[in-house]
């Protein structure tokens, strides 16, 4: 499913994906609104309900109905993560520049216009506010560092991924194309174009609950990266497999020459051992590797859903955002 041209009823859309603590979300609300007023923007919020286990949809509710021009709903099945979740948000939106962001108010809306206006300088597709200071623990910026080396490591840029992007509608139409359940936002939007920059907004301290990234979930990003939009593990195992095959060979013209010389009256168990261990490590990285990658492709080919819509508010055609409150 694809973004429809002529389903642009607003200048803005701000995409969240809810998973945490709901609290913040009234609060945001009312600072995006004085913001997209303040630009003399025609707005909407697409708050997409992550099967939060906070009970986040009541507040949502409440929100439809304090907001019920500009704000809508959409509640998933199940928890399909905060990628996915932006993607179903991507395909609803109806802006023509669609902003993502968190739900616990580490991304102040009052930084929308620096990228609204980073966007205009520069004629960029996609903008990101990069931090100027992560307000995380320790071992989360660890993790988060981790990540974005391995982004751009995979991707071959230098673009710093963050979850507080502005995209074109055009950037969003292409990326909503992709189908499969192993989703990256970051890296679909650098499938489809090089005109990104970045620029420094401000990070604040989390309002609310703790982040929904563990260490488990950061590696399985990683892996997502990794697997979705390189080739490079597998490039990496058949280099490991070259090298361990021409060291052995080496080793065994060496055994073979000191053999012939008649230096070599006892077999060596520790050369054999260790020649057993290395090799067999490198090939069960290999089937590793090979591995992950035909899981992925097995539960794509099955069509594992990339997302499951539960319900939308509003159920039918939307009012007009263009009338401000």
């Amino acid at each position: 499913m694809a973004l429809n041209h002529e389903s642009v009823s607003c200048d803005l859309t701000i995409a969240i994906p809810v998973y945490g603590p709901p609290d913040t979300l009234p609060e945001l609300l009312e600072r995006i609104s004085t913001v997209a007023n303040r630009l003399s923007f025609s707005w909407e919020v697409l708050l997409v309900e992550d099967a939060s286990p906070w009970n986040a949809w009541e507040v949502l509710l409440k929100l439809y109905q304090e907001y019920p021009v500009h704000v809508r709903c959409i509640q998933l099945m199940r928890n399909f993560g905060q990628h996915n979740a932006l993607m179903c948000g991507l395909r609803h939106a109806r802006g023509r520049y669609i902003v993502t962001m968190d739900d616990d108010g580490q991304h102040p809306p009052e930084e929308i216009p620096k990228l609204l206006d980073a966007m205009a300088r520069s004629g960029a597709d996609v903008v990101y506010g990069v931090p100027d200071r992560r307000k995380h623990p320790w071992w989360r910026n660890l993790g988060a560092w981790v990540v974005i080396r391995f982004f751009q490591w995979a991707l071959q840029t230098r673009v710093v991924p963050s979850a507080f992007r502005l995209l074109r509608r055009e950037v969003a139409e292409a990326v909503a194309r992709y189908p499969y359940h192993f989703t990256h936002l970051d890296g679909l939007i650098l499938w489809n174009t090089d005109r990104v920059v970045q620029v420094e907004v401000e990070h604040r301290p989390r309002q609310a609950g703790r982040s929904g990234y563990s260490f488990r979930k950061l590696v399985h990003l990683a892996l997502n990266v990794f697997t979705n939009f390189s080739l490079l593990p597998l490039q990496v195992a058949s280099v490991l497999g070259l090298v361990a095959a021409a060291g052995g060979l080496l080793l065994g013209m060496v055994y073979l020459v000191l053999w012939l010389a008649g230096q070599i009256a006892v077999p060596g168990y520790a050369s054999t051992i260790v020649a057993i261990l290395v090799l067999g490590g490198l090939q069960l990285l290999a089937l590793g590797v090979l591995g992950e990658y035909l899981g992925r492709v097995h539960l794509n080919l099955n069509q594992r859903p990339q997302y499951t819509v539960r319900q939308i508010l509003p159920p039918t055609t939307p009012p007009n955002p263009q009338t401000k409150t």
